[in-house]
């Protein structure tokens, strides 16, 4: 089937900020229990051995988790790097867990940050993760371009994919929500009120969930928007990782400055 652009209420200006911060702390949880973001470092690493590249600017970074995570993962791998989070709508709460439980590897950006046009005091591999299918085509090509026209190399990576288990198992997620709300990290208390009495996150995360699933890009869409970008010296590498032993696949795509350019 086709990508369908559809809307997500997280990305409405006039959605609750407790709602959205909700909603990006159960998709941190999710991905930390899954573990499926430490399955997608792969192609990251790569490209940081092609660039050299020490400095990681997350955008669309939500609550933060993924960025954590690369850094975590990263340092694992023997590779010291310093993660910037920036978001258009960032979460300063969320931003300072993320820095306090890193030991400074993980630093927040304060003021919005247009993934389509990152200021160029922000310098490094920009990385998007699970974010990417907010953008219609027409403002992915230019959030892709922004990145080759700067020489930063730039990662996107999604670990929803548009396979029939993983919808299957976002349809569970109203359940998941309800029982692994006081899991979320950074706590805030307005979720026992909108998860438990007046039951209006589990809906969001419902719907937020399933259009999600319907606005993935494929890696055959992927290439038809690298297709369109006037980038000289420039390699695109796209492709998909098992996820585990599970039937499930992520997406990728990574583009940097040909070594030899």
């Amino acid at each position: 089937m086709n990508r369908l652009q559809l809307v997500e209420l997280e990305d409405l200006p006039w959605f609750p900020a407790i709602l959205r911060d909700g909603g990006t702390a159960f998709l941190e949880f999710a991905e930390r229990l899954s573990g499926h973001g430490r399955m997608m470092v792969g192609p990251i690493e790569r490209a940081l051995d092609a660039t050299g590249e020490t400095q990681i600017i997350d955008l669309c970074s939500g609550g933060g988790g993924p960025g954590s995570m690369l850094a975590d993962e990263l340092k694992k791998r023997g590779r010291d790097v310093t993660v910037t989070l920036t978001d258009l709508f960032p979460n300063a709460p969320a931003f300072a867990h993320a820095r306090a439980q890193s030991s400074g590897r993980v630093i927040g950006h304060p003021t919005p940050v247009d993934a389509t046009a990152v200021p160029p005091e922000l310098r490094g591999m920009r990385t998007i993760f699970n974010a990417f299918h907010h953008f219609p085509p027409n403002l992915a090509r230019q959030v892709l371009a922004n990145a080759a026209r700067d020489r930063q190399p730039i990662a996107v990576v999604e670990v929803v994919s548009r396979e029939l288990p993983m919808l299957l198992g976002l349809l569970f997620s109203p359940l998941t929500v309800t029982l692994t709300m006081p899991l979320w990290r950074p706590f805030r208390w307005p979720w026992v009120l909108s998860t438990w009495l007046l039951p209006v996150m589990q809906p969001f995360v419902l719907w937020d969930g399933v259009v999600s699933w319907l606005r993935i890009y494929s890696p055959d869409e992927l290439r038809a928007l690298v297709a369109g970008i006037d980038a000289p010296g420039w390699t695109w590498d796209i492709g998909t990782i098992q996820l585990g032993n599970a039937p499930l696949h992520g997406t990728y795509l990574v583009g940097y400055p040909t070594p030899s350019a």
